[in-house]
């Protein structure tokens, strides 16, 4: 599967930044108020994070593999 560029751009900013810091959030907050399923939540937004960025790393390694019509027209 490809993304188009911009949908790859929303998905990357969502693995790097949101998804962690909100792991984070969860974490600190979760621990500090005493919520019993704060583990559960946390290594369950890991793992969702974590195959969002393998979706996108799929999609960036088969746009990379294309060939580039540019430089044929050379």
């Amino acid at each position: 599967m490809i993304f188009n560029n911009k949908f790859y751009n929303v998905i990357k900013w969502t693995v790097l930044t949101a998804l962690p810091a909100l792991s984070a959030f969860i974490g600190v907050i979760g621990k500090a108020y005493g919520w019993e399923g704060t583990d559960l939540a946390i290594i369950s937004l890991n793992a969702f994070t974590l195959f969002l960025g393998a979706l996108a790393g799929v999609s960036a390694a088969k746009y990379n593999s294309q060939p580039n019509d540019t430089e044929e027209n050379k």
